[in-house]
């Protein structure tokens, strides 16, 4: 049964605003060091990282409580990204039998991400 579901859109020239103004505070509070090391072997990392930022929002959207920016990344299982969490979010995910699917995209000039939050049997 779908609990929740979240969308988060973000233009890409914000994320280059950030990017040149402030790179490394940008990087290290709202990415993961896997995310970091991702998104930079890219040849133009800003579309993944806006990603990413979207869908950190995303689930944000859905959870019923605040997290950190760190306490939810993307990680990659084959092609397919998928949502990681703190023990803290898996606890809770655990406990209520929730599962958190993801999709990602990215244009010329945007980044979206869409999480849809599932209780599972």
């Amino acid at each position: 049964m779908v609990v929740a579901v979240g969308l988060d859109v973000i233009e890409l020239d914000r994320i280059e605003k950030v990017w040149n103004s402030h790179k490394d505070r940008f990087l290290e509070r709202h990415f993961t060091e896997a995310e970091i090391s991702y998104c930079l072997k890219k040849k133009n990392p800003l579309p993944s990282l806006a990603a990413r930022f979207s869908a950190k929002e995303a689930f944000q959207k859905c959870w019923f409580e605040n997290h950190g920016w760190r306490d939810v990344w993307v990680v990659r299982s084959g092609r397919e990204p998928r949502l990681a969490f703190t023990d803290s979010i898996n606890t809770v995910m655990e406990q209520y039998n929730l599962r958190a699917h993801l999709s990602l995209t990215h244009s010329k000039g945007q980044a979206a991400a869409v999480v849809v939050l599932e209780a599972l049997g």
